[in-house]
């Protein structure tokens, strides 16, 4: 009777418990194994860094097992409501908001938030609710909502100001819109105008974007002001070489020459001491991720899901690019951090959730065949 009563009871729970997509879990766990290898070299001098990503790790596996078990029905179901309650904190920030190295972007409510980070989740989920209801009815006007609605934000978290978190959730919404359906031609014209907009734009911006910009064109302008976290992060990497100087060999980083060594430019410690090879190692490691997440999407049960998942997996990807583009001098510093490897909490909760809505669409799509 105990037995049959134990079996019962693991039926029970067995869902919860086998939520998690094989692969995507492999392959983040080496991530994140790669994350507290490089952040103990790069976190020497900074005790508790590697204790702290732990913990990080653990909330973000939280985060990522609760997102796994709300099915995409539900999640379709709360996209206007989570999309609200984003912009309503956004418009909390501008009334209510702290002030923290000239920008305002958080919220006190016994622990300081950023409104923002939600926006990366909610703007994708609102974009794809928004064309689930007008599947194969798509029509100009209705890439014109989309565009209203991906604008209010954008435009908000950019008058914080935080131009990298703006360009994330940007690049959330364009990918909705693209997937949907968006033709070649309105891709055009959008790159025809947004190089004709760029004077304009740069006239909009504060003058420390604009530093970020002369300082990528020429870095040696300024190489002990304004370019020397850029040059020093250059070096870093061209020293690495093709093998590498080593584990905990990394000059560059342990003489505190590469500024945010376990954040945002833990990339240049990685590449000094593990060089072209685990540059290569580590950039194959994301292509298997992104890869794995667009056949998620190719797979997915209904529209909602499959443009979700597609801009899900390129946010990963942007996350990436910009990342690496910035650290080594090709793109201007935007503070974006390296996903699943760079220090930091609320980044890895929500790519966790990201990771647990993508294990999500996959279980409901076998469930739906089955």
């Amino acid at each position: 009777m105990r037995i049959n009563e134990r079996r019962s009871l693991w039926r029970r729970m067995r869902p919860y418990f086998t939520v998690f997509d094989g692969p995507l879990a492999m392959i983040v766990f080496l991530l994140f194994a790669t994350s507290l290898v490089t952040l103990y070299s790069a976190g020497i001098d900074f005790p508790g860094r590697v204790e702290g990503q732990i913990r990080n790790i653990i909330v973000s596996f939280v985060f990522m097992w609760i997102a796994a078990l709300v099915p995409p029905q539900l999640l379709m179901r709360l996209a206007v409501p989570i999309y609200a309650f984003g912009v309503a904190l956004l418009i909390a920030v501008f009334m209510f908001g702290i002030i923290k190295k000239g920008s305002r972007r958080w919220l006190h409510i016994g622990i300081d938030i950023q409104p923002s980070e939600i926006m990366k989740i909610a703007m994708p989920l609102m974009l794809a609710w928004y064309f689930q209801q007008r599947a194969g009815v798509v029509k100009l006007s209705s890439f014109l909502v989309a565009a209203v609605l991906l604008a209010i934000p954008v435009g908000m978290i950019q008058l914080q100001p935080d131009l990298g978190t703006s360009l994330l959730v940007l690049a959330a919404g364009m990918y909705v819109i693209f997937l949907a359906g968006l033709s070649w031609k309105a891709i055009a014209g959008l790159v025809v105008a947004f190089f004709a907009s760029l004077p304009v734009a740069w006239s909009l911006m504060h003058d420390y974007q604009r530093d970020r910009v002369m300082t990528l064109i020429d870095p040696t302008a300024d190489p002990l002001g304004k370019g020397f976290h850029i040059l020093q992060s250059i070096i870093a990497i061209g020293s690495g070489g093709v093998w590498g100087k080593g584990w905990l060999h990394g000059s560059q980083a342990h003489l505190e020459f590469v500024p945010e060594a376990t954040t945002d430019f833990v990339f240049a410690v990685f590449a000094e001491e593990f060089g072209l090879v685990g540059i290569l190692v580590l950039l194959f490691l994301y292509l298997l991720l992104i890869g794995r997440g667009l056949m998620i999407a190719a797979n997915a049960a209904n529209l909602f899901s499959r443009l979700l998942a597609g801009a899900i997996s390129m946010i990963f990807f942007t996350f990436v690019f910009i990342n690496m583009g910035m650290v080594s001098g090709i793109l201007p510093v935007v503070g974006v951090p390296l996903p699943f490897l760079s220090y930091g909490g609320t980044a890895l909760m929500t790519l966790g959730l990201c990771l647990g809505i993508l294990m999500s669409i996959q279980r409901h799509r076998k469930l739906v065949q089955t």
